[in-house]
Order: structure tokens, then sequence, then C-alpha cells
């Protein structure tokens, strides 16, 4: 069964909300409990040419040199950097790492 990408903000509204966060600014907080390797969204928006403020950098370990970068437009844009992070990426799919509870921020580790 193929993976319906959800992209844009009415697609991620029934699973995500941002609003402000204890971590920083604004945060990415679970509308409902998400379930432990579910899939949440994919992070969209332009391709990125340098760094800056939403940008999300993917590349494959073996060959950083093939990195691509996208500046985030939806939803996804407002996750926070916690160590451990709840969701992790593949690509620029999230998925939870862990079950989230409703209302519980959804973060990320920038670094791994």
């Amino acid at each position: 069964m193929a993976l319906t990408r959800k992209i844009r903000n009415r697609e991620l509204r029934d699973t995500v909300y941002s609003a402000p966060s204890p971590i920083h600014g604004t945060g990415l907080f679970a509308r409902r409990r998400i379930g432990k390797g579910e899939y949440i969204g994919t992070y969209h928006g332009p391709e990125a040419k340098r760094n800056g403020t939403y940008v999300l950098w993917v590349y494959d370990p073996d060959d950083e040199s093939d990195i691509v970068g996208r500046s985030g437009r939806n939803l996804l844009r407002y996750l926070n950097h916690a160590r451990p992070g709840n969701a992790e990426f593949d690509g620029f799919d999230l998925y939870a790492c862990r079950t989230i509870r409703k209302d519980e921020e959804i973060t990320f580790d920038y670094e791994g």
C-alpha cells in the first residue's frame, strides 16, 4: 500500500497543530495520540540554496556531497530540537520514534 503524503497544512491539521513552545518560540504539537512508527507528515517547501530559518538539510551519511535542503512552508517547520527527539526523519518524511501523547510537543534531534 502506497503512503499518502501529508504536505499541505489542511492535510496535517488532523494530526498536528502549532502553539507557543516551552522549548523555543513556536512548536509543533500532537492533536491526537500518534503511535510509534506512525507517519506524521512530509517536510515541504522549495529547495533551499543556503541555510536559514526553517531549512531542513537531508543527506546520505555515506555521501555527504549529495545534500538537499528544503525551506519549510508547512506546519512541520515548527519542529523544535530535543535530544532524544520523539520523532525522526526518513528523508523528508517524519515518523514517531515512540508513542506521542495528545498535546505533547513533537521534537527531533537536529544532529541525528
